[in-house]
């Protein structure tokens, strides 16, 4: 129990740490018509945390927790993260977590982590400075990852609300259909190796790639 409202607050949509302004990918779907309603975001989010969340940043957390140099999962993390845009969004996010973060959490472990960002020996990836907190606060490991997928699904899915647009409780249907998906991905995290950091599905890269040249757009990635 000791942890548990610390990680409500962490996850929580409310922390400051800039996600309402990033789709990290699906809002080209969306300006060619693939992503419309309810039903064809709810295909997109499942494929993006199978085929994307779990390999980068859910695999990262793992790693992290299990003892991987932190300088060398940073430096990771920045090469495989191929589309500019959601690399900076990484470290945007990153660096906010790791400011809100020395405020309300902090620990050894993340001042360590921030005076690597901050004399340039790492860059400052959000999954990794949440794993920093989260793992400080004592929180087990498959209770972080899991706080960690949802709280990126619901962030894309109030974004999704936002863009298409959908209703407030289609939202929520699309929520409650990707338990499963975050349930499925943890699974599979589980028994990846680190050789498979960043092998991502090449579409949603190459969406996220494409959206930097998009000529009308919501959000920063």
């Amino acid at each position: 129990m000791s942890y548990q409202l610390a990680l409500q607050q962490l996850v929580d949509s409310a922390l400051p740490t800039g996600a309402f302004a990033h789709s990290l990918g699906f809002e080209t779907y969306v300006d060619a018509g693939v992503v419309r309603d309810e039903g064809s975001f709810g295909v997109w989010l499942s494929a993006f945390i199978g085929q994307s969340l779990a390999y980068s940043d859910g695999l990262a957390v793992r790693l992290l927790y299990e003892g991987v140099d932190l300088g060398e999962l940073d430096s990771l993390l920045s090469a495989s993260l191929l589309p500019r845009q959601v690399r900076e969004a990484s470290l945007k996010m990153g660096g906010r977590l790791l400011e809100i973060g020395a405020e309300v959490f902090p620990s050894p472990a993340l001042e360590l982590y921030r005076d690597m960002v901050s004399t340039g020996r790492a860059a400052g990836h959000q999954p990794l400075a949440f794993a920093v907190v989260a793992r400080s606060l004592g929180v087990p490991q498959q209770e972080a990852l899991a706080a960690y997928l949802f709280a990126t699904v619901t962030s894309l899915t109030q974004n999704a609300v936002r863009a298409i647009p959908l209703g407030q409780n289609a939202g929520q249907r699309v929520l409650r259909k990707a338990h499963d998906d975050v349930a499925a991905a943890i699974d599979a995290i589980t028994h990846l190796t680190p050789d498979d950091l960043g092998a991502v599905s090449p579409g949603l890269e190459i969406s996220q790639m494409r959206h930097e040249r998009q000529r009308a757009r919501m959000f920063m990635s």
